[in-house]
C-alpha cells in the first residue's frame, strides 16, 4: 500500500475516533490501528526523505504538504488512547507535547506562519496572571483562528465549485487533511503516487498552507491544555499501596476510633481551609425540623389574618377615624340639637333641654368675660 493510502487510512481512523466516545471499543480500536499505521508511516517518510533540513517551503511539493502534519496527527490520536494509570497517562502527555512542539517548530522554520502569528501564539494564556490581559489574549487568538478558518472555508468552496474533488463536508482536522490527499486514494486505492511530479495548482497549495496554519493554532491550544494536564498529573497523590482496594480487616471488634478534632480550636486556617468538620444547621432537633419545613416554603412571610379582621382590630383600638363627609356636615351640632329640643313647649324634655341650653350659654358668657378677644395675641400685636 502506498504512503498516501496509509495516511488516508490513518486520518479516517482519527476522524472516527474523534466522533465516537473515547471509552468506546470502536474508538479505542480505531486509535490503536491509527497509531500502528502512524509508526509505519513515519518510518516510510523518513526512508523516502520527503523533507530535508536544507529545503525551503518553495522546494516542497504541494502533494507533500499534508505530510508536514504527521506529528500533529500523532499527538491528536495518541491523546485519545485510554490510559487509566496516571504514570501511563503522564507518558502519553509527554509524547504528545514532543510531537506538537516538533510540528510547531517545523511550521515556524518553513515560515508558513507570519511573524505576527508567531508572536501572538508564543504567549500562552496560562502564563498570563492578569485576568484582563489573559482574556484579551484569548480574544485575539480566537479572532486570528476564526479568520484562518474562514479563509480555509472560502478556498475549499472555490475548489469544490471549480470541479475539484475536494471534500466540502470536512468536520474535524483529520477530515481537512484527508481532503487534501488525491481523491483516488481516499477510497483505498493502492496506486503508486509518491513520484516527484509537481502539483502546480496554486489554489490547492494555498488551501494546504492555510490548513497547516489552522493546525498551528490548534497545536498551541492543545499544548496549553496538555501543560495544565501535566501539572495535575504531577501533583496527583500516589495510589495506595497494595492496589486500589486498601486492605481492611473484616473483624470490627478491634477497630480504632477515628482521629478526634479539637472542637474548641479555630474552624478555618488563615488561608480559608477547614481544620475540622462542622455543621451549618443548629444541633437541636426541633430547630432543625423547623428549618427543614421551611425549605420548600415561600420566600416571603404569609399573612396571618384577613384585611377585614385587621381593620376590625384597629377599630377596636380606636385607630380608625369615623365620620366626615357630607353626612357629618349635615348633622346638627349639640347647640342646634338643644335649641330644637327646647322649642317643644309644655314637655319635660323641652324644659330639660332649655335648661341645658341656658347653662351652656351662661358658661360661654362667663368664659368670654374672663377671656376677652385677642387675649392670647401677646407676641404679634397689630
Amino acid at each position: 500500500m502506498s504512503v498516501s493510502a496509509v495516511y488516508s487510512r490513518i486520518l479516517l481512523n482519527g476522524a472516527k475516533a474523534a466522533t465516537l466516545s473515547a471509552l468506546s471499543d470502536d474508538a479505542q480500536a480505531a486509535v490503536s490501528a491509527a497509531i500502528s499505521d502512524l509508526r509505519a508511516l513515519q518510518a516510510d517518510v523518513s526512508a523516502l526523505s520527503l523533507f530535508s533540513s536544507n529545503e525551503s517551503l518553495r522546494d516542497i511539493s504541494t502533494r507533500h504538504l499534508p505530510y508536514l502534519a504527521i506529528p500533529f496527527v500523532y499527538a491528536e490520536i495518541v491523546t485519545r488512547r485510554f490510559t487509566p494509570e496516571p504514570d501511563a497517562r503522564l507518558e502519553v502527555v509527554r509524547v504528545a507535547q514532543a510531537n506538537l512542539n516538533a510540528y510547531v517548530n517545523n511550521i515556524e522554520t518553513l515560515e508558513i506562519v507570519s511573524p505576527e502569528d508567531r508572536k501572538l501564539y508564543s504567549n500562552s494564556t496560562a502564563s498570563v496572571n492578569d485576568p484582563a490581559q489573559r482574556r484579551e489574549l484569548k480574544i485575539r487568538q480566537y479572532k486570528a483562528e476564526k479568520e484562518v478558518k474562514s479563509r480555509v472555508t472560502a478556498l475549499r468552496s472555490r475548489l469544490s465549485s471549480g470541479g475539484s474533488d475536494l471534500d466540502s463536508d470536512a468536520e474535524t482536522d483529520f477530515d481537512l487533511l484527508r481532503s487534501l490527499l488525491p481523491s483516488s486514494l481516499q477510497t483505498g486505492s493502492t496506486t503508486a503516487d509518491d513520484d516527484d511530479e509537481e502539483d502546480d495548482d496554486g489554489a490547492m497549495r494555498q488551501t494546504a498552507l492555510m490548513v497547516l496554519r489552522l493546525l498551528y493554532a490548534h497545536a498551541h491550544t492543545n499544548l496549553t491544555n496538555l501543560t495544565q494536564e501535566l501539572e495535575l498529573l504531577r501533583s496527583a497523590p500516589p495510589p495506595p499501596p497494595g492496589g486500589s482496594q486498601a486492605t481492611q480487616p473484616s473483624d470490627g471488634s478491634w477497630r480504632l476510633d477515628a482521629p478526634t478534632f479539637d472542637r474548641n480550636g479555630p474552624l478555618l486556617d488563615p488561608s480559608g481551609k477547614p481544620l475540622r468538620p462542622f455543621t451549618i444547621l443548629p444541633a437541636g432537633a426541633a430547630e432543625r425540623s423547623r428549618l427543614q419545613s421551611q425549605v420548600f416554603g415561600p420566600g416571603h412571610s404569609l399573612p396571618t389574618m384577613s384585611i377585614d379582621e385587621y381593620l376590625e382590630i384597629e377599630r377596636q383600638r380606636g385607630n380608625i377615624i369615623e365620620g366626615g363627609g357630607q353626612a357629618s356636615a349635615d348633622k346638627l351640632t349639640s347647640s342646634e340639637e338643644l335649641q330644637l329640643a327646647s322649642e317643644d313647649d309644655g314637655t319635660a324634655a323641652a324644659e330639660e333641654a332649655s335648661e341645658k341650653k341656658r347653662l351652656k350659654d351662661e358658661a360661654w358668657a362667663q368664659y368670654t368675660d374672663l377671656h376677652p378677644k385677642g387675649e392670647g395675641n401677646t407676641m404679634n400685636r397689630g
